[in-house]
């Protein structure tokens, strides 16, 4: 019976199982063929909007600035050289590299022995001459004494003559001493034109006198002007440059002894291309007197010296390319000949012109612009000048919005999501730092250390230091230095 039982309870699950099965088929072949029985459909397309930063474009008058490079020079550069031969005996103290002299201060004396001997016989061949001019008057005088007594006697020699022949009509006198008479008188007109030419010969004596006296007096004001060029004075305040001579040293004549450099009177020049110099003209064509800005980067600190255009070179230059144009620098401290700066020029104003960032603008001058629907509509414009990040352009674009940045999915006709910023907020104030004093100790080494860095300089940054508080820019500047 058990054995009958079991076979039973077995024979059921194993129809249980069948059916169970046989359902499932059923099933699954039911969803398979409802599955390939229905079509298939497509979901519905949506359009893809792109979030764009916008901007309201606002017509504004702006002065644009050319930026550009240029070299400190100085206007008043003059080479010392030796006017004549001779040793260097006496050196100014401030006589070296980077000295400071002042106008008149003697610089360098050399030995004045040759040249003092030249002007003591200069000043006796003056003398000499002076006492050949006292000698010839002298002579003179008594040549035309000479000559008016030779006249005197001539004269009566001629009353002689006159009696002797009024004695011979009368009859009372003789043939014979009438022509003794006329021999007499004869003999004095030759005396008076003997003693005429012995005064035009002391007068000759006394030209040449002169005339030797003064060839004497330019030979003594010769001599003098040597032993004076023996003496070598600054001709005006300045540094002196690249000197190269000793006491003892023999120098030659114009030989160069160093360069005297006004440092007070420096001047920029710097290169622009022909199109932004056609910029600085006037109507007239010629070069406005434009504001410049020089700045020099010094360890973290920036030095500004401001000026304005004062001329333009003659010429292009051989090999070059734009104009070379010069501006007057004032309030130069800090500022030396040969540093490299950066030069900021004031242009004419621009009126009416739109700032826009520069990846607005693509290659063909075109912007994209907002229009029904937050749709891109593309506009062309006209690019007046390039600022840094920015440019100044032109064209139907006022009023409107226009996107900052182009990319390759934009394009006109396409809807964008704008996005506005808020109304420009103030300039925030300038980032300041704590340090600590190790860290504020190796900054002021490094900047203590700095050779290159002017002393005006050098204090200013290191009086910034020493606050409690420190401009994170120059910290960042001196620390990238550092690092380099």
């Amino acid at each position: 019976m058990r054995f009958l039982r079991q076979c039973m309870i077995g024979l059921f699950l194993a129809s249980v199982t069948l059916g169970l099965l046989m359902i499932a088929v059923s099933t699954v072949g039911g969803a398979l063929r409802d599955s390939w029985a229905e079509e298939t459909k497509t979901p519905p397309a949506r359009e893809r909007v792109f979030a764009v930063n916008v901007r309201r474009a606002v017509a504004e008058d702006i002065r644009p600035v050319l930026e550009t490079f240029g070299e400190v020079k100085s206007r008043r550069l003059l080479e010392l050289r030796a006017a004549g031969g001779g040793r260097v005996i006496e050196l100014a103290d401030a006589f070296q590299e980077g000295g400071r002299v002042e106008a008149g201060q003697v610089l360098v004396r050399l030995d004045p022995v040759d040249t003092q001997a030249a002007l003591d016989r200069a000043a006796s061949d003056v003398a000499d001459a002076q006492a050949e001019g006292r000698d010839a008057a002298r002579g003179l005088e008594l040549a035309r004494d000479e000559r008016a007594a030779a006249a005197e006697q001539a004269e009566l020699r001629e009353r002689a003559l006159e009696r002797q022949r009024d004695l011979a009509q009368r009859g009372v006198g003789t043939a014979t001493a009438v022509e003794t008479a006329e021999l007499a008188a004869s003999a004095a007109r030759q005396a008076v034109l003997t003693r005429r030419q012995a005064v035009a010969q002391a007068e000759a004596r006394v030209d040449l006198a002169t005339t030797r006296l003064a060839r004497a007096e330019i030979a003594q004001a010769e001599a003098q002007r040597r032993l004076t060029d023996m003496t070598l004075r600054a001709p005006f305040d300045g540094t002196l440059s690249e000197t190269n001579v000793v006491v003892g040293r023999l120098v030659s004549a114009n030989e160069r002894l160093a360069d005297l450099i006004d440092p007070a009177d420096l001047e920029i020049a710097f290169r622009i291309s022909t199109a932004q110099y056609a910029r600085l003209l006037n109507e007239n064509g010629g070069l406005i007197k434009a504001d410049v800005t020089a700045e020099l980067d010094v360890a973290g600190m920036d030095m500004v010296a401001k000026g304005r255009i004062s001329r333009t070179s003659a010429v292009a230059g051989e090999g070059a390319t734009g104009r070379l144009v010069f501006a007057a620098l004032s309030d130069t401290a800090g500022f030396k000949p040969d540093d490299f700066v950066t030069v900021r020029v004031q242009e004419p104003m621009l009126e009416g012109v739109v700032r826009l960032p520069s990846a607005a603008v693509d290659a063909r001058n075109r912007v994209l612009v907002l229009a029904e629907g937050d749709r891109l509509q593309s506009e062309e414009v006209t690019v007046l000048r390039r600022q840094g990040d920015d440019v100044l352009v032109r064209g139907p674009i006022i009023g409107r919005e226009v996107v900052e940045a182009r990319s390759p999915l934009l394009g006109e006709g396409i809807a964008v999501k704008p996005l506005r910023k808020d109304a420009p907020q103030a300039s925030k104030e300038l980032e300041m730092l704590e340090l600590s004093e190790e860290r504020r100790a190796k900054l002021m080494a490094f900047v203590e250390g700095n050779k290159r860095m002017p002393a005006e300089a050098k204090q200013r940054v290191l009086a910034r230091l020493a606050e409690p508080q420190v401009p994170a820019k120059m910290v960042a500047r001196i620390e990238g230095r550092m690092g380099g």
